[in-house]
């Protein structure tokens, strides 16, 4: 059962790095995201974060020992991912015009 949750994580981990590349590099955003994201060149750089991070931490958790705070940088990594996506989420400050 561990190692097919393994590779099941491998691969969610996987799609989300790629589909933050694609958004990082053409602007694309998964369809069921595209009405609430702003801002899909941000979003792609956390989640490209996210997937790092998390799967740092998945990967070298059970080996805390030997890494020491390596896995928790990882859970930092994909902590961080998560809040650059909920930023990329908001709407940005209004564009006004000085008076003249």
């Amino acid at each position: 059962m561990h190692m097919f949750l393994a590779v099941a994580a491998a691969v969610v981990y996987g799609l989300l790095a790629v589909s933050g590349i694609a958004s990082i590099t053409t602007g694309w955003v998964v369809p069921w995201l595209r009405t609430r994201v702003l801002r899909p060149r941000l979003w792609g750089y956390g989640s490209l974060l996210a997937a790092v991070g998390g799967a740092v931490f998945l990967y070298l958790g059970p080996l805390a020992e030997r890494y020491g705070s390596l896995p928790w940088l990882g859970w930092l990594g994909f902590m961080a991912g998560l809040g650059l996506q909920m930023l990329a989420q908001r709407p940005g400050r209004a564009v006004t015009k000085a008076a003249s």
